[in-house]
């Protein structure tokens, strides 16, 4: 029983030293420093959590462009052949469309024909309240900076789309829509006209290829047993 009473009051000791030697380890504005990060890396994970959720609900580059198209499978070569008179042909028809995002998206630039769509129906909303919703739905997936679908637009314009969200218009895009829609009839579809997947649906072979057949040689032997070769057609 006397060692119980003279071990309790050693470990008290030696618990108060432990203590002390940890506090002189970690100061306590070291402790306080790791707090505010622990608070500050908390907060920056609920703001990313709630912009989640906003896209989520209204503006998610899907629901954004609800027009956009699955790689067309039963074009006729006829009609391919059409959308190669202009871009603006292309556009009017929804396997053009269709295929030219398909394209697009093999360039890693699938977001200017779904920015250009979310505007085209943008501006046929006609109730104040969904115009809201939506513009700051297309401003938060394609125009903001760092945003997960930005398009490539001047920050002129982009400060103007910016002032005008607190009113928005049905021509608050108009601008910057303008310049995608330029970027890709200038860029983009010229490159379409001779990549594989509007050459396949046009059934056309690409620039390197031929349509002729190779021509054969057939080996024959003359009298003293020497081979030869002559030309001749499949």
């Amino acid at each position: 029983m006397e060692t119980l009473l003279f071990l309790f009051p050693q470990f008290n000791y030696m618990a108060q030293k432990e203590e002390a030697y940890f506090k002189m380890l970690v100061p306590e504005d070291l402790q306080a420093a790791k707090m505010k990060d622990d608070s500050s890396g908390q907060k920056d994970k609920e703001r990313r959590s709630r912009l989640s959720l906003f896209l989520t609900k209204s503006g998610s580059h899907e629901n954004v462009s609800p027009h956009k198209k699955t790689a067309p499978s039963n074009v006729s070569p006829e009609s391919a052949l059409q959308w190669s008179s202009s871009f603006e042909e292309l556009l009017k028809h929804s396997d053009g469309v269709a295929a030219f995002s398909q394209f697009l998206r093999t360039e890693f630039s699938e977001e200017n024909i779904e920015f250009w769509l979310a505007c085209e129906e943008y501006k046929s909303i006609d109730s104040e309240t969904k115009l809201l919703s939506k513009a700051k739905c297309i401003y938060t997936v394609f125009i903001e900076t760092d945003a997960p679908k930005e398009v490539n637009i001047d920050y002129n314009t982009k400060t103007t789309i910016q002032k005008n969200l607190a009113r928005p218009t049905t021509s608050c895009f108009e601008a910057a829509q303008l310049q995608v829609y330029s970027l890709m009839k200038k860029d983009s579809y010229p490159r379409f006209l001779h990549s594989d997947i509007y050459l396949h649906l046009t059934r056309r072979k690409g620039p390197g290829a031929t349509m002729f057949r190779r021509r054969s040689r057939s080996c024959v032997f003359n009298e003293r047993g020497e081979a030869t070769s002559e030309p001749s057609a499949w």
